[in-house]
């Protein structure tokens, strides 16, 4: 069974780790979640499940308008080839998560470490970061630092890489 929402903010915790969590109307896409902007504060995210040619899982993490060349982006995250979306199936069966809910926090549900979790560099200036805490229902603050420590504990080592247009020039 995948993780709740009280699941991960009790292993967050455990961690000694701080979050703010705020209940809302279910969001699926970042243009639903833009109506929180005065509400919650510090970096917003999108997304995005990947795989390659050869079946490797990536999770790209990036700011909301992020431009991400998706004919580009396995030269540097390291994937086989071009990537293409990862289906819902194989979100929920790898990641725990139900498409539009796509979160960093799904590494709490792979522990197999089936998927490499990629931080995109610009995203990583903000201090506070906000993520879905499993459902689309909620968004959770999270310190960088701290996102960065949970990843780490799940057995996730993120990599920081420069996935958007423009994200070398402004770290």
């Amino acid at each position: 069974m995948p993780a709740t929402p009280e699941d991960l903010i009790a292993f967050l915790e455990t961690l000694g780790i701080a979050t703010t969590t705020v209940e809302h109307a279910a969001l699926h896409t970042v243009e639903d979640s833009k109506a929180l902007r005065g509400e919650i504060s510090g970096g917003h995210t999108k997304n995005l499940f990947l795989k390659d040619r050869k079946g490797a899982l990536f999770l790209v993490v990036a700011e909301e308008d992020a431009r991400i060349d998706l004919k580009r982006i396995h030269e540097i995250i390291g994937a086989s080839g071009k990537v293409s979306f990862g289906s819902a199936e194989l979100l929920v069966e790898a990641w725990g998560v139900q498409p539009g809910a796509v979160t960093p926090f799904g590494a709490i549900n792979d522990r197999e470490g089936r998927v490499s979790v990629v931080l995109d560099e610009a995203l990583m200036r903000h201090g506070v970061l906000n993520h879905h805490p499993l459902v689309n229902t909620r968004t959770t603050s999270i310190r960088r630092e701290d996102l960065v420590a949970f990843l780490r504990a799940t057995g996730h080592e993120p990599k920081i890489l420069a996935v958007s247009a423009g994200a070398a020039e402004h770290v």
